[in-house]
């Protein structure tokens, strides 16, 4: 394997397993912590950080259920779960970036985390 595909590998391990959880946490916490802001700029943010924290959720559920159940090679229930982590990323970036226009706590939590999730599935998928 080349060293440029061990590199992006790695990047991706990185930015799946420590930067989204880091950033969901943070993220949350943020939410929390700050005032509630009645726009439309924050409820396409709060969306999109739902959407990718609804793929990081999948995510830590898929690997529970990974270590009671042993998936078959392109088992068709890993690669939906696949398909459906990967959905959820892509709309939570999406949705993500139209809330940036306006300050508002999730402002760049939403789109940073549902590529985060994004590189998870991607790294996951890979590894299959």
């Amino acid at each position: 394997m080349s060293l440029s595909v061990q590199v992006l590998f790695g990047a991706l391990v990185i930015l799946g397993y420590l930067g989204s959880p880091v950033g969901l946490v943070w993220g949350w916490l943020r939410l929390v912590r700050m005032p509630r802001q009645p726009s439309l700029s924050a409820n396409l943010s709060l969306t999109g950080f739902l959407l990718a924290t609804a793929s990081g959720l999948l995510a830590f559920g898929s690997i529970l259920y990974a270590h009671v159940h042993t998936f078959r090679f392109y088992d068709p229930v890993l690669m939906r779960i696949f398909g459906t982590g990967f959905l959820l990323s892509l709309g939570g970036i999406v949705i993500g970036i139209g809330g940036t226009w306006k300050s508002n706590p999730l402002r760049w939590h939403a789109p940073i985390c549902g590529l985060t999730t994004l590189a998870f599935w991607l790294m996951a998928a890979t590894g299959e």
